[in-house]
Formats: C-alpha cells, structure tokens, sequence
C-alpha cells in the first residue's frame, strides 16, 4: 500500500487508501495514474484575452464574453457580442476546438476559476480579458476530460485553493498552471469523457423537448384561454367579468411559520414572497393552510401560483386567492392570470385589490372551465415529468463525475 504524502491546495487526505490507490497532493488516485503540474500539459503558454475600446466594437470576430462563461458550458456558434481584430491579434487571442476558458476575474464568486471549453467552431472567436485560455497537448491531454474534471466539486475546490479578490474575486495565469491535476491515460481520459458527454447530450435533449412542449403549452394557452379555439362540444358567446368577480383572498397572518429553522427532513412546506415560492420545509404542525387548491398572489413581483398541497407562509407578502363559490374552477383562473401583464421590476408593492377590476372573458359554462384547465394542467404534468427525468439525469451525471474523475469507479 502506498504511503501517506502531505496533501497540499487544500485538498483533504483520505486516513485509510486502499490497495491500489495512492495518496498524491491531488488526493488519493489510482495507483496507475500520474499526478501532473498542470502547465505540463500545455501546447502552449496560457493567454489572458484581448481588450479592445469602444470603437472597436460591433462588429468583426465573435468575442467570448463572461456572460458566455456563466451561461454555456460548451462554447461553440451561439450569437455574441462582435469586435473588430487585426490580423495580428486574431492569430494571438483566436480560439479553437479543444480549447479551455477559465474566468479570470468575476464580481460574482462562481465566476472565478469557471471552466468552459470550445467546440464546434464554424467561424473566428476570440475573447475578452477577463477570461484565461489553456490549450492542452493534444498527446497527453483529451480537453473534453479536463473541462469535465474542472466542473466538478473536486476541480471547483482545487480552483478555490486559488481564488483571491475581495469585491472582484479572481484567479492569476501564474496559479493557475501550478495546480497538480490527475493524469489517467489518454485512453481512460476519453472513455470517461465518452460517457460524461453522452450524458450531457441525453440531458439537452430532454431540454429540447420541455422547451418545445412548453411553447406548445403556450400557443394552447393563447388559443384556448381566449376563446379562439374551442374544445369538441363546446360552444357559445363567452362572457366579459371582472377578476375580482371569481376570487377572494386571505392574508397570510394566521398560517406565517414562527420556526426558521429549515430542514429537508421536515414535512411541512414553506412558502415565501419571491417568483420561486418554495423556502423550504419546517417541523411545524399547527396553523398549516389546507383550505385548498389555492393560488397564491406575491405582492411585490405580481408572481402568481397554484397551490394544491399544505403549507405555511413565510411573508405577509403573499396573498391566499380562492374561489368565490362551487362554480368556478380555480385551475383555469389561474391560467388566466398567467397572461396578465401584471407591472414587474418599477421597485413598487403592488397589491391584489389593484387588479381586481380587470376585466376576462370567461366560459359561460363550468363545464367548459374544466375541460379547458384540464388540458392545461395536463401538459404542466407532461412537462414536470420531463423536468424530473432530466433533472434525474443531472443528479446521476454529478455522481458520475465523482467517481469516474477521481478513479474509484474505472472505465477501462
């Protein structure tokens, strides 16, 4: 069995290594992996990007941006921002297949050290100066591999070890290289690389597709919420009431959660002011909503929600809508109020009573309601469940990066 070495970077050491394995600087590995500086397995020296006035912008070559970095992974033809480069700089700050992109410099702390790669370049790209790029012997090095182990919890923790700034916060070139990395055989690097993107590519694919039911929910919407289209066996003038006409609504008062402390292994849902409602769950057991379903109305970002579960509240913020009688169907109101164009973002509290003047065009049968909120609420199901298979895939790819790229599941 190897012997224990002083873990440097920050990195914890295991107490006990199993036959097999060893214990590096990086943490322990298998004992046929090498454990590298990582500017050993550079082509070339790293390379800060360009930067370029005003006057140079709009125009010309594509230019990463941190905002590339923060919302794509894979680097390749989406629209971005363009700067005009000589030939000269093109050749030094021009980008290719394989290339790394680490953010240099970031006001947000994620952004620091984050990894991006490129791939699939059909035309010039280069990119701008807070953004480091490293490209890698193609010999040695599969980049796919290196992008996946600088995304996972182990990369993001050995970028952390580097990471300095107090408002900006931000990593050097020069720390960067000296980072001790794994180092499997090529082989090993692009069957685990194989598999990492795979995964990557049945994830987005489940993306397409909620993205496409979604909008097809939404062109159902505008057809059946307006009357344009009507269901088989339905027919009829619709009639023009006021919101105000279908809803009346609670304060919150009597259901607010007095413990905060939150814990998943709590049963009870909280729910809060904010477009995403869900805080967390308490142990609370008394003075829980359940006069339901219900929608829930956010004072100050017009959010709505339907709700169908228990719950407490967290903010007076929140509004508990619900019907004025038996004969109007609270699913299909809510679906109303989603094409509301209520105020958002001019800083101002808006509350219910301002909107309950407004006026919709309502089924004038309850019969017609149901059939329509049915519909809809079926795709949300359709949808969700979609969700969760991806989100299912995510959660298994996060645990394939922990073992695959740390060597305790092997490939080959």
């Amino acid at each position: 069995m190897a012997t224990s070495t002083p873990v440097k970077k920050g990195l914890p050491a295991e107490t006990v290594v199993k036959e097999g394995y060893k214990q590096t600087e990086l943490g322990v590995i298998p004992e046929d992996w090498g454990d590298r500086v990582f500017k050993s397995l550079y082509s070339e020296s790293s390379r800060n990007g360009i930067y370029k006035t005003a006057e140079f912008q709009g125009r010309g070559t594509r230019i990463v941006n941190m905002g590339e970095m923060f919302g794509f992974e894979f680097i390749s033809d989406q629209e971005m921002s363009r700067v005009e480069l000589t030939k000269k700089e093109l050749v030094l700050s021009g980008l290719q297949d394989g290339d790394l992109l680490f953010g240099r410099r970031s006001v947000v702390p994620a952004g620091a050290g984050k990894c991006s790669i490129v791939v699939s370049l059909q035309e010039p790209l280069t990119f701008e100066s807070s953004i480091i790029r490293v490209r890698l012997n193609s010999e040695e090095a599969n980049p796919l591999y290196y992008y996946y182990f600088f995304a996972s919890q182990t990369g993001r923790t050995l970028i952390s070890t580097i990471v300095s700034g107090t408002n900006i916060k931000g990593i050097r070139a020069s720390e960067l290289k000296e980072l001790i990395i794994p180092l499997p055989t090529k082989t090993e690097q692009s069957a685990i690389a194989t598999v990492l993107s795979d995964t990557d590519a049945l994830i987005e694919s489940l993306d397409k597709l909620i993205a496409k039911k979604k909008a097809i929910k939404q062109g159902a919407m505008q057809q059946l919420l307006t009357g344009k289209k009507r269901l088989p066996g339905f027919s009829g003038e619709w009639e023009v009431k006021k919101l105000g006409d279908f809803l009346d609504y609670e304060q919150p008062t009597a259901y607010l959660v007095t413990d905060t402390e939150y814990n998943d292994n709590n049963s009870t849902p909280v729910l809060t002011a904010g477009k995403s409602f869900f805080l967390g769950y308490t142990n609370e057991e008394h003075g829980i909503f359940n006069k339901l379903p219900v929608i829930i109305f956010d004072d100050f970002t017009t959010a709505v929600q339907f709700v169908d579960f228990p719950f407490k509240a967290k903010s007076s913020a929140m509004k508990m809508l619900l019907p004025k009688n038996e004969k109007i169907n609270l699913r299909f109101i809510y679906e109303i109020m989603l094409q509301i164009k209520f105020p958002l973002g001019d800083h101002k509290r808006h509350w219910i009573g301002e909107y309950q003047h407004l006026e919709i065009s309502v089924p004038a049968t309850y019969k017609e309601q149901i059939a329509i909120a049915t519909v809809l609420s079926d795709m949300d199901s359709e949808i969700e469940k979609l969700e969760q298979k991806r989100d299912k895939y995510a959660m298994l790819k996060q645990g394939m990066m922990q073992v695959l790229l740390t060597g305790k599941i092997r490939l080959v």
